[in-house]
């Protein structure tokens, strides 16, 4: 064949075939290699690319295949454009980047983080510099931006970091929530279901773009993207795209999520480093073990985290919602926290008149003798939202939130949960900030409800120990189509929202609904490994009292004597939204649980060899009209394990 010919063919399979990008593809034959980055163990590269308009792009491949096809780079601030006409002063030399952690708020408790980096360092057309800081560990990559020359207020009005994949690349995605919709106005909370195994491209149903992490398959490698180091000078983003391409965008706020009269957009006053982008890449086991969030993060602010005690909590509202906030309800929850030897009770929305703060300083007395500390519900208030649950409007200001801080340190309270919080725009994430901070200093515990996503917090501040950002079990209590896609919806979340950061879904209703209409579609089993895969520094039970007299003393043995956080993990088997196994540890025991989401049975070959353990216990649905079903194996004889779990089932299996 004639050079010519072959040059014509090649062009055209670049014009048409990647994805009909033609004008980048073009744009992407006239730039020029400015850098290379490798991973640790060169599985991973990274190419960046400057054209000859001083465009930046960038590429990630994976053991030589694109998994990111060449994608923008840059940002915009009012006055300063960072995304053409840029200049390479500088590229540094690739630094090995190491660093290693504790936490008791993770898939594991002590993390080693290594990554190989590369700075590059250009300047635009008036001369004002701009870094990009790369780094690529073997599970993944991550860039930000850096501007070390801002000392007066800087805005930026669009980042155009963005994500291209290949035409074939199928996602997992949660639309984002417009904001001011939903109960009374609450949203964004980041509570919608997952269009799961859906073409790139596709819109967002809700126009409001789609919520990290967000997970895709392209050339059977998998990719979860999302952020970290997020900190009041910035909005939270999110993915945006149009149905044109496969390329997904640096989003930013909608203008009315913010803190009263506070703003949306980014702004600094002084050097600037922006959060993270972070690309984790690899197989689902990858995604599952992988640590990239917390990875990311800044380390823990606090010195002395001594009254950072993660555990489990009785919670009565999600069982007898808002008219038994009373005295004697919540009596009755701290002994049945007492009774299964979980560290905390959760007293919900409306306490301060329906109990009242004097009553409340009994219960604390009373729940200190069992040994169980209250957390108390706020509302974060302000004029985002027009709910009326309260305490309300004491949470606004610095002095207010000291006050009351100081006031139920006195009480001495363990926690507090507040929610519906109005969205991402950065007065609003600054919000988060100072309501961190703020605890901190009367040594109390957080949750976020009705929130955005933590994105690494837990690392930077300890004492949070959970956000909701999901669509929970409450919500199954109200909506009959929410339990129907339980067990789906589940199978998604260790791929996805509960990867890197805790989550208050509120897990483990064994008996049955106690104050809904709806009928739950998972089985007891299914119900009972949710406390064993989902991952929160407290878990919240949404078990009545009542309901676990039902339960086997045995498997009231088991959750007695659950970890209350992890050691290790590792990702057994499973496929987003379909079905999960998962193994976690704690000391020298190994617990397994696995759920099925589908709507048809599967059947599971269970390797017990690899955890070199003697003695299983093995808790399955009964089939003898009985909760559970529990089953004492020899693992030293009994090598691999054949199970099979019918849709909305689970199992739970202790290894010693």
């Amino acid at each position: 064949m004639k050079k010519s010919l072959k040059k014509t063919i090649l062009l055209v399979w670049l014009l048409v075939g990647m994805n009909g990008r033609g004008i980048g593809i073009i744009n992407q034959l006239q730039a020029q290699q400015v850098a290379q980055l490798q991973s640790p163990d060169n599985s991973i590269v990274l190419n960046v690319f400057l054209s000859a308009s001083g465009e930046l792009q960038y590429r990630i491949q994976r053991s030589g295949v694109n998994i990111i096809q060449p994608s923008a780079l840059g940002v915009m601030m009012k006055g300063h454009d960072f995304t053409h006409g840029m200049k390479l002063v500088m590229t540094s030399k690739p630094e090995r980047i190491t660093d290693s952690y504790q936490t008791k708020n993770a898939k594991k408790s002590s993390i080693l983080y290594q990554a190989n980096q590369l700075v590059l360092s250009l300047a635009n057309e008036e001369n004002e510099k701009m870094d990009i800081i790369f780094r690529l560990s073997n599970d993944g990559a991550a860039f930000r931006y850096r501007f070390p020359w801002i000392k007066n207020n800087e805005t930026i009005v669009k980042e155009h970091s963005s994500f291209t994949f290949d035409k074939g690349t199928r996602a997992w995605l949660q639309p984002m929530s417009e904001a001011k919709t939903g109960f009374e106005h609450c949203h964004p909370s980041y509570e919608e279901h997952y269009l799961q195994d859906i073409s790139v491209g596709t819109v967002s149903p809700l126009k409001s773009g789609w919520v990290y992490p967000a997970l895709f398959r392209t050339n059977d490698t998998w990719v979860l993207i999302s952020e970290a180091a997020l900190d009041g000078t910035y909005c939270g983003t999110r993915l945006i795209n149009d149905s044109a391409s496969s390329v997904y965008s640096i989003g930013f706020a909608d203008p009315r999520e913010v803190f009263t009269g506070g703003g949306y957009l980014p702004v600094n006053n002084k050097p600037w480093l922006t959060p993270w982008r972070i690309i984790t890449i690899g197989s689902l086991k990858t995604i599952a073990e992988s640590t990239l969030g917390t990875d990311l993060a800044p380390a823990a602010v606090l010195k002395d985290v001594s009254f950072v005690k993660p555990g489990k909590a009785s919670w009565s509202w999600i069982n007898s919602k808002d008219d038994n906030i009373t005295f004697n309800e919540q009596k009755k929850y701290i002994d049945y926290a007492c009774d299964m030897h979980w560290q905390y009770c959760l007293i919900d929305a409306d306490w301060d008149t329906k109990i009242g703060y004097d009553k409340i300083a009994e219960l604390s007395a009373y729940a200190k003798q069992k040994n169980v500390g209250l957390l108390l519900w706020y509302n974060s208030a302000g004029d985002w939202n027009t709910i009326r649950y309260h305490p309300k409007d004491v949470l606004l200001t610095t002095e207010g939130r000291q006050k009351e801080f100081s006031r139920l340190q006195a009480l001495g309270i363990k926690g507090i949960k507040i929610d519906f919080f109005g969205g991402d725009g950065q007065s609003m994430i600054q919000y988060y900030i100072d309501i961190l901070s703020d605890a901190a200093k009367y040594e109390l515990l957080v949750n976020f409800h009705g929130a955005t996503l933590p994105r690494g917090w837990q690392k930077t501040y300890p004492h949070l120990m959970t956000a909701e950002a999901i669509y929970g079990m409450e919500m199954v209590t109200f909506d009959q189509r929410a339990a129907d896609k339980q067990a789906n919806h589940c199978a998604m979340l260790p791929f996805t929202r509960n990867a890197f950061d805790p989550m208050d879904f509120t897990p483990m209703n064994l008996t049955g609904l106690t104050s809904s209409n709806c009928i739950r579609k998972t089985t007891p089993a299914f119900e009972l490994a949710l406390s064993v895969l989902f991952l929160s520094g407290i878990q919240h039970y949404a078990q009545s009292p009542e309901g676990m007299e039902q339960v086997p003393d045995d498997v009231k043995a088991f959750l007695r004597k659950l970890p209350d956080n992890w050691d290790d993990v590792r990702f057994l088997e499973g496929y987003p939204g379909k079905y999960a196994v998962i193994a976690r540890r704690s000391g020298k025991r190994w617990y397994l649980a696995g759920i099925n989401g589908d709507k048809n049975g599967k059947k599971l070959n269970v390797d017990l060899s690899s955890f070199k353990k003697s003695r299983a216990t093995l808790f399955t649905d009964s089939t003898r009209g009985e909760l559970f079903s529990k089953t004492v194996l020899n693992a030293t004889l009994q090598k691999k394990l054949d199970l099979t779990l019918n849709a909305g089932s689970g199992f739970v299996m202790v290894l010693e």
